[in-house]
């Protein structure tokens, strides 16, 4: 599709991420899409084809802290969240904080571990907070979680529970590079990994007024119907068990302000709502179990949902 002008500051973003990732500029971003919207990504891929690396070099364009959770069987809720201790000299019990306190997390390989420490992710990501024995204690802002996972044919995985999986804003895929794009990734390996010489090139303030500036995106009525209607309809298609939730609605909304954000518009257009679609709206449908028989999957239903629906053709309210 095509593209207006990328703001200066998205651009310096994606420019210094590319000196890390070679031929990810989609999945970077998506990345900053959810960044922007004060959402979360969940990447499901096989490992090896650098998400760490993706997060990592997100993390430190945008002058973030950066902390990774590394999901196992045996991780409990406290060991994500953090823990209350007493201490006898102070006569108290003492927070200690967990690795989730940080700004941009990576939760590695999430479907590894048990439904009951996944949902110690819950409340952080809805609530930017996490209670401790009765106690709320809140998140840095900006809070973003990262979290990836492997396809769920892989031995000793979980699935993640629907009410997980919803609130994630953006489910996508990295992809193998190809041979040219793997070449170059072992010339820029042979000497020193370049992630290491990264530095950032915005800071937490910039990243904050910019998430705030989403806000001010114009979504003209008849591309809130237009939305509205996409998810109504994956709700009513015949291969769907369970169709996206209201929460899918606002979701694509605010991902279709960051993106129209990212191009210099102050308005959004059916064309991103076209295109975002099936990255915010697949892991929120869940398929009957005839429709995986026939090979049919989630990304399918959404992209035949957007074919079918007809495009608002009124003329944009532009401010």
């Amino acid at each position: 599709m095509a593209h207006d002008q990328m703001n200066p500051a998205i651009e310096k973003i994606l420019s210094n991420i590319e000196k890390v990732m070679i031929g990810k500029r989609n999945v970077a971003e998506l990345s900053l899409v959810a960044l922007l919207a004060d959402g979360h990504v969940l990447l499901e891929d096989v490992p090896g084809v650098g998400k760490t690396m993706m997060v990592r070099a997100l993390a430190k364009s945008v002058h973030a802290s950066f902390r990774r959770i590394q999901f196992t069987p045996d991780l409990l809720p406290s060991d994500v969240t953090g823990v209350s201790i007493y201490n006898p000299k102070e006569m108290e019990f003492q927070f200690r904080p967990g690795p989730l306190m940080g700004n941009i997390i990576l939760a590695d390989e999430i479907n590894r571990t048990s439904p009951k420490t996944q949902s110690a992710l819950l409340e952080a990501m809805e609530e930017a907070s996490v209670t401790i024995d009765g106690v709320t204690h809140r998140l840095e802002k900006p809070f973003f979680v990262m979290a990836t996972q492997n396809p769920i044919e892989y031995e000793g995985t979980y699935p993640l529970p629907e009410a997980q999986l919803d609130r994630f804003l953006l489910k996508m895929r990295m992809g193998y590079p190809d041979m040219t794009e793997e070449i170059e990734v072992l010339n820029r390996a042979q000497k020193v990994q370049p992630i290491e010489e990264l530095e950032s090139v915005i800071d937490l303030a910039e990243l904050q007024f910019l998430q705030k500036e989403i806000n001010n995106v114009f979504v003209d009525s008849t591309i809130k119907h237009y939305i509205v209607d996409l998810v109504h309809s994956t709700r009513g298609y015949s291969s769907v068990y369970l169709g996206a939730s209201p929460r899918g609605s606002i979701a694509l909304m605010k991902a279709a302000q960051a993106y129209a954000f990212m191009y210099g518009r102050d308005y959004v257009i059916p064309d991103d709502i076209q295109y975002l679609a099936p990255f915010v709206l697949s892991h929120r449908i869940i398929l009957k179990s005839e429709a995986k028989f026939e090979g049919i999957t989630a990304e399918d239903v959404v992209k035949r949902v957007v074919a079918r629906v007809a495009i608002p053709v009124k003329r944009l309210e532009v401010k």
